[in-house]
């Protein structure tokens, strides 16, 4: 297993709509070994594979005190409500704002074994959800910016106990 290098802006792999898996074969499930390796050395939440140069539908989410979500060629199935949320990424270090969310939203998507799960989400787990998802189709957070003049400089450290989604 490896810490693979980040993509961040203006990175423009990060922009392009990523590529459906057609096989878990050895190959995806070392590439989501080597992803969760890479959430964990960088204290993130989440982690698509767009992030790490790989134009596939792969996510991965480890929210605290719950398992490791592993989601291959994720679709969103449901959303409800509405909420304004604070959020930063990995791939756009150093900043964070304001974006709406839903405030449930429900996923179907394949596991590493390859059976289809689905995940329900709220609060931190629910807008990781659709934070990683917004990657695999070549959106960022600022794109969903309630006031793209309100964008945040923040100093980066290792503390990322925040509440703020990193993905």
């Amino acid at each position: 297993m490896a810490v693979l290098p980040l993509r961040t802006l203006p990175d423009p792999r990060l922009r392009l709509k990523a590529k459906r898996v057609r096989t878990v074969d050895a190959s995806i499930l070392k590439l989501i070994d080597d992803m969760i390796d890479t959430m964990h050395h960088v204290q993130g939440v989440g982690l698509a594979a767009p992030q790490v140069g790989k134009s596939l539908r792969i996510a991965v989410i480890h929210v605290p005190e719950q398992e490791i979500l592993v989601l291959i060629n994720p679709e969103v199935v449901r959303k409800s409500g509405e909420v304004l949320l604070g959020e930063a990424c990995l791939s756009v270090p150093g900043y964070r704002g304001q974006v709406k969310r839903a405030t449930s939203v429900t996923v179907k998507a394949l596991n590493r074994q390859g059976k289809e799960v689905r995940v329900k989400g709220t609060e931190l787990l629910g807008q990781a959800l659709q934070h990683e998802m917004d990657h695999l189709e070549g959106k960022l957070y600022i794109d969903l910016l309630e006031r793209p003049d309100r964008l945040e400089k923040i100093e980066l450290s290792d503390d990322t106990s925040d509440g703020q989604e990193r993905g």
